[in-house]
């Protein structure tokens, strides 16, 4: 039986642009959290303060190495590349000191850092919520993103034959309240933080992106890492009996993707010669699976807190491949590969994006190396 969960995703489309129909996109820029880092925390971090993405078992499926991905393999960010025919988007940091040494930037750059969250540190902090891995917000990246297209020669062009990807982002914001018991901060902070979400969206769209993908937050209440810690506050009516999830941090997710959903359709009113919108509805794991990490820890949720992934003793499950959790927190390649395979090829999108730009068509399985 499938368990189904929502990934709401809408692309922010040129309308007339011929990119679509020619070679798509020259390049993909990237914005978000954990959820789309490929190595930018790693590279933030002393060398002697890594990141658990750092230290094996991270990589171990593709890369057979730690990459700074929270995965055991590859994102939806990197299966997106793999389909445009683009080389794995490289972190910033990597790509800046590639850049100094004479490199290049131009198949695209990755902002996105794992922790990071859409609101300002210093505004989370006055209502008591401690971001405890990073400093930098939706409007680090952004301040980024500028000073990176400083360098570049036409920005115009580069953005136009770009693909744009604003998210996952905003799910920090609501798991570091929910860690820290700020519960009741939660609902007040969906409209501001989808407020800077669409204000980003804005000024992106003022530098000349033409095409933006923006995907909703993941259902919060699948995560093992909250149905382990909140098991012991909860009762049998707290839970989807169909899918064995926790129904009030779901309605918390929904909740943001259908202010998501608003407020995109307001950019898209404020463009209307300029946009379209493909939509995702749901994709899914199967049941049971999706609710347990890929870690021997034993118990319903295979997550333990104080034996995280990469830390002794954690275990890695012999087969990463049939679960959807990778360490209670973030998601397998698997699970990222069946959310990429969706969002490009359908069922989920209406229209498929594989129909609207037909190079995609490719699949998901080829790779480049790293």
């Amino acid at each position: 039986m499938a368990i189904a969960y929502a990934i709401t995703v809408l692309v922010l489309v040129a309308a007339a642009s011929s990119k679509w129909a020619s070679g798509c996109y020259d390049s993909i820029i990237s914005f978000g959290d954990s959820l789309a880092d490929t190595g930018n925390l790693l590279l933030l971090r002393p060398p002697n303060n890594p990141p658990p993405s750092a230290c094996p078992p991270y990589g171990q499926t593709f890369f057979h190495r730690p990459t700074g991905r929270y995965s055991d393999g590859r994102l939806v960010i990197d299966f997106i590349a793999e389909s445009l025919g683009l080389p794995f988007v490289e972190p910033y940091f990597a790509g800046k000191d590639a850049a100094e040494k004479g490199g290049s930037l131009s198949k695209g750059v990755n902002f996105a850092v794992a922790g990071a969250t859409a609101l300002e540190n210093g505004f989370l902090e006055q209502r008591g919520i401690h971001n405890p891995f990073t400093n930098v917000s939706l409007e680090t990246q952004l301040h980024w993103f500028k000073q990176f297209l400083a360098t570049i020669p036409d920005v115009r062009n580069f953005l136009k034959s770009s693909l744009v990807v604003v998210g996952e982002i905003g799910g920090n914001d609501y798991n570091y309240a929910l860690m820290q018991r700020t519960i009741e901060a939660v609902p007040s902070l969906i409209s501001m933080v989808i407020n800077t979400i669409g204000s980003t969206i804005q000024e992106l769209i003022k530098l000349g992106a033409t095409t933006i993908l923006v995907p909703g937050d993941v259902p919060l209440g699948c995560l093992p890492i909250y149905l382990q810690k909140l098991k012991s506050s909860t009762t049998d009516t707290d839970y989807d009996p169909k899918t064995g999830c926790l129904n009030w941090p779901n309605e918390l997710s929904r909740y943001h993707n259908e202010l998501l959903q608003k407020e995109l359709g307001r950019v898209r009113e404020l463009h209307p010669h300029k946009l379209t919108v493909v939509e995702v509805s749901d994709t899914g794991f199967t049941e049971g699976l999706v609710l347990r990490a890929c870690y021997e820890h034993g118990g319903p949720s295979n997550f333990n807190e104080s034996a995280p992934c990469g830390t002794s003793p954690a275990v890695c499950c012999d087969n990463p491949s049939s679960f959807a959790s990778w360490d209670g927190i973030h998601y397998t390649e698997a699970a990222y590969r069946w959310i990429a395979q969706g969002l490009l090829h359908g069922p989920y999108t209406n229209p498929r994006i594989s129909t609207i730009c037909p190079s995609m068509s490719r699949g998901i399985d080829g790779y480049y190396e790293y």
